[in-house]
């Protein structure tokens, strides 16, 4: 389904984005992700990703990043919106950088890389264009207002670009995860994660393939019929 397909993932380095990269190239797609600070290349060398530092907020090295792989390989089939960061605080405590650091990266960050894929989606006649927002952006959440909010723009950004690009035969859609299992709720301690599990139905925290599988999905001809949705991928805690 995905074989020799174009796939960008940002923010793939670790956690879901590196699930989401790893179950695109199981699919015989053609990965390149891109990564903010650091990378442990070894698995993906392994399974023939290829990857690229590039901050999602920096507008002209996301440019720079989509000319390359299109120099490279001659088009873009899907993005996957990935890259995202977190710098909680209460918002009296907040700092004005906090606030932009997170906005710029999870927000601001999406807005640049669909940009940048968009005209060559719009020539080749074809594009799948999948936001990984978060169930914070619908819920809200004490000590996260900057995370909410982003992810909440995430949301209105999916539906509005769908509608600008749907006649092009351009799917966009938006995935809300729950609570994920990766490096930030690893450190979380047992009465905090008892805590967490008793406000999700399924009675489990997901991990990265709950999130790839339904990726994966939004980016297949399977889901050709549905674009501008927000799909929560969270065991039912927002219903």
């Amino acid at each position: 389904m995905f074989e020799d397909k174009i796939v960008i993932v940002t923010g793939g380095s670790r956690g879901i984005g590196k699930a989401i990269a790893k179950s695109f190239a199981e699919a015989k797609a053609k990965v390149i992700v891109t990564y903010k600070n650091s990378i442990e290349s070894a698995e993906f060398d392994r399974l023939g990703i290829q990857y690229a530092q590039c901050d999602a907020a920096d507008t002209n090295a996301v440019q720079a990043f989509v000319d390359g792989v299109i120099k490279e390989h001659g088009r873009v089939d899907v993005l996957v919106n990935n890259a995202g960061m977190t710098k909680d605080g209460l918002l009296m405590r907040m700092s004005e950088a906090d606030w932009d650091a997170v906005l710029d990266t999870n927000a601001k960050g999406v807005f640049n890389f669909t940009k940048a894929v968009t005209r060559q989606m719009i020539s080749q006649k074809q594009g799948k264009i999948v936001n990984i927002s978060s169930v914070v952006g619908i819920t809200g959440n004490a000590g996260q207002s900057n995370y909410a909010a982003s992810k909440a723009a995430v949301i209105g950004f999916t539906k509005s670009i769908a509608k600008e690009l749907a006649s092009r035969n351009i799917n966009v859609n938006c995935i809300a995860p729950g609570y994920i299992d990766t490096d930030m709720t690893s450190k979380l301690n047992d009465t905090v994660k008892q805590g967490i599990l008793q406000s999700i139905p399924l009675k489990r925290i997901g991990d990265g393939g709950d999130i790839a599988d339904a990726v994966l999905f939004l980016a297949s001809d399977r889901a050709a019929y549905i674009t501008g949705q927000t799909l929560c991928v969270d065991g039912g805690m927002v219903m």
